[in-house]
């Protein structure tokens, strides 16, 4: 089987997170690719009217046009190389090309009262 160049695409042509997809999304990003998978599976990305949120381990960080708001975005990658991406980020683009974004019609900063 021939290796995935591009994950995105071939999540949009098969349909679904097959082995190989899933295998060239860690190649790409390492553990952040593996722990984005997992939050996807885990129904972890959650959009509402006005930020799309990734529930972590310890907080809920919110992913708005591809950026985060996670220490990690914020310390550790290069800013200046796109391909640099925390795992939040990740996961909210493979949910968004699964379909399987958890859809809220509220206000995230509404439901962020409550918590």
């Amino acid at each position: 089987m021939e290796p995935v160049d591009d994950w995105r695409s071939a999540i949009a042509e098969a349909e679904e997170l097959t082995g190989p997809i899933a295998a060239a999304i860690v190649e790409a990003h390492g553990d952040r690719g593996q722990r984005a998978i997992e939050a996807v599976g885990e129904g972890r990305v959650k959009r509402y009217r006005d930020f799309t949120v990734v529930v972590g381990h310890e907080d809920e960080y919110v992913v708005e046009d591809g950026e985060c708001n996670c220490a990690d975005a914020t310390y550790n990658l290069d800013a200046d190389d796109p391909g640099q991406r925390c795992w939040h980020a990740i996961a909210v683009d493979v949910a968004d090309a699964l379909g399987a974004v958890d859809h809220h019609d509220m206000w995230y900063s509404e439901v962020r009262e409550f918590l």
